[in-house]
């Protein structure tokens, strides 16, 4: 998500559970978005028509028992502040002892993309977060959203962060806590790096996101691998996500990640649609804020970058090694095929960067990847 971390609210404790939280309840009655609203009158009416919509959406989710989730999604951070991530969304559940609830149990659903559009956010409602000894109060934001860090003081490791919306059943998500002395992480984008989608141009990225079921979705070559190898080599380093995908997707994504021997890692995601104060999120500017934000919370890693030259992620990468040159160890980028650049509307040039402080590597698959990073001693 692109916006900046939520702080704990200074709400007393929750309510009692209910359908729906009253706060939540007034502002889709009122078609109103309870937050201030900066920009012209335009840009106010188009804030008011959104939340009117989903005002109808949450009525008619409703009228179909749809019923409020907590979704809690990995997390990572220090040992004295965590990233915690999560989603409140209005969902039919399926039924008890049906095909899709073994399924759902097991991991193995294989969902049509338009599916994981079908939920509804539930805007500004109080979310309590535990971990550790620390309980945490905050506010989803209009999508539906959490995206906020908490102090705490945890063990390197892997640990259990608890998030839990009125009326809903406690969600756990993975907290990936990185120790002090960790000096390498791994950085991916997603779409035609480790995963073949073809996402920019029109047509086909409303097919590959609302019509093709996920299983049909193909790995990149040879990227799972690389990625493994990494982790082996450096079993300590985090693995981060980084893509302008949106959160609707973060299910599907973190089953295809899993079904295809992917690490494990947290996904960074974006959220389409109106922000408090711009018309559309930015991905470009996801990416730029989330580097730089990973840059402040490890001050002392080193990330290895890895994308594609079919959208911006050169210039992204090329950007933030400018800036900050001793934090990124190296950039991978995955070179489109003809048929995969035709299909994702052209790519990039590969630029000159002899006189880059960093060190490029260009392959078309996880393979070439990995003989260049075995000779730059990253593997």
């Amino acid at each position: 998500m692109d916006t900046a971390p939520q702080k704990p609210s200074q709400d007393h404790p929750q309510d009692a559970p209910q359908a729906l939280p009253p706060a939540a309840e007034a502002a889709f009655d009122a078609g109103l978005d309870p937050r201030a609203i900066s920009g012209n009158q335009v840009f106010r009416l188009a804030h008011r028509t959104s939340d009117a919509v989903n005002a109808l959406r949450v009525r008619l989710a409703k009228r179909w028992k749809f019923e409020p989730q907590t979704i809690a999604y990995q997390g990572y951070g220090s040992t004295t502040r965590v990233r915690i991530l999560g989603r409140v969304l209005l969902t039919r559940k399926p039924q008890p002892g049906s095909r899709a609830e073994h399924a759902a149990l097991n991991g193995t659903q294989n969902v049509r993309g338009w599916r994981a559009f079908t939920s509804v956010p539930v805007q500004f409602t109080d979310v309590t977060i535990t971990i550790g000894d620390v309980v945490t109060k905050v506010q989803a934001d209009r999508g539906g959203l959490i995206d906020t860090e908490v102090d705490v003081r945890l063990q390197p490791g892997l640990h259990t962060a608890v998030l839990q919306a009125a009326g809903t059943e406690p969600a756990e998500a993975l907290v990936r806590v990185i120790a002090p002395d960790v000096k390498f992480g791994i950085v991916s984008d997603i779409d035609d790096t480790v995963m073949v989608t073809a996402l920019p141009r029109p047509f086909l990225a409303l097919w590959n996101t609302f019509v093709l079921s996920e299983r049909a979705r193909m790995a990149t070559p040879g990227m799972a691998v690389l990625l493994d190898r990494l982790t082996i080599e450096h079993p300590d380093a985090p693995v981060i996500y980084l893509s302008t995908g949106p959160w609707n997707a973060a299910p599907t994504l973190a089953r295809f990640l899993n079904r295809n021997m992917y690490p494990a890692g947290a996904l960074l995601l974006t959220d389409w649609g109106l922000t408090q104060d711009r018309w559309f999120r930015s991905g470009q500017d996801h990416k730029h804020k989330n580097l730089e934000r990973l840059s402040r919370e490890f001050p002392d890693m080193q990330w290895l970058l890895i994308g594609d030259n079919g959208q911006h992620d050169e210039a992204i990468y090329s950007g933030f090694a400018a800036q900050y040159p001793d934090k990124v160890a190296a950039i991978a980028i995955r070179q489109l095929s003809i048929s995969e650049s035709v299909f994702a509307g052209g790519h990039s040039e590969d630029g000159d960067h002899t006189a880059s402080k960093v060190p490029w590597i260009y392959s078309p698959d996880g393979a070439g990847m990995a003989k260049q990073l075995t000779a730059l001693d990253l593997l």
